[in-house]
């Protein structure tokens, strides 16, 4: 009867443990995988997410949108920049206009342009690349490339220049080779913005190296313009 009782009293015990040790186990776990908690961690780590990257994305947004609108500004500066840096200019006037016996002085008209974006600052002033050709009355042509100076005193523009080109004399005077030399000196006044009227004396002849060497003296009126 004593061990009757005994093992109740041990099934018992053993019973109410185990329920004990499982209810402990159930509370010790249930808290962290209950929906609240998983709710707040997993809202915890959005919140620091959204904390961290949010800002992040709006300050480089905006710094994205600053950067083109910078660049675009930058372009739109530079196209209307280059809208004025060439210059063209046209001119009209006598070839060979010391001719004593008067037989192969006339008319010449010409065009000349200029890039601004070829200016170069030296010890002896600004200088850029020119490049032209005009054609007279009696069908001489005269195609060059050079150098050319530009001083500028207020609105008063000095431009000496340099340029070796090439001669076909057509109908008019004979120059002696194919191969000439320009140098020219203009003296302009500014007239409106970009625009400019001016005054230009030339000499063209081959330095002795054709058959003959007669050279030829030439005056124009030109008229510049920058686009």
């Amino acid at each position: 009867m004593k061990k009757i009782i005994l093992l109740f009293v041990a099934t018992i015990f053993l019973t109410n443990t185990h329920v004990f040790s499982v209810e402990k186990k159930t509370s010790f776990f249930k808290p962290w995988n209950s929906k609240n908690t998983s709710k707040d961690v997993s809202a915890g780590k959005t919140l620091k997410k959204k904390k961290f990257f949010k800002p992040w994305g709006k300050n480089t947004s905006k710094n994205e949108s600053s950067m083109i609108y910078k660049k675009n500004k930058s372009s739109s500066q530079k196209t209307k920049t280059n809208n004025t840096e060439q210059n063209i200019s046209f001119y009209t006037g006598t070839f060979d206009t010391i001719d004593k016996e008067g037989d192969e002085q006339t008319s010449l008209m010409g065009i000349e342009h200029k890039n601004e974006n070829l200016f170069r600052d030296t010890l002896l002033g600004r200088f850029s690349p020119t490049t032209g050709g005009f054609v007279t009355k009696k069908s001489s042509v005269y195609l060059y490339s050079g150098i050319e100076a530009d001083y500028n005193l207020g609105p008063i523009n000095i431009s000496p220049s340099f340029a070796p080109g090439y001669y076909e004399a057509g109908d008019g005077k004979n120059l002696g080779s194919a191969l000439e030399f320009k140098s020219e000196v203009k003296i302009g006044v500014d007239l409106f913005e970009n625009s400019n009227l001016g005054y230009s004396y030339s000499h063209i002849s081959n330095n002795d190296w054709g058959d003959i060497n007669p050279g030829t003296d030439n005056q124009s009126v030109i008229f510049s313009k920058k686009f």
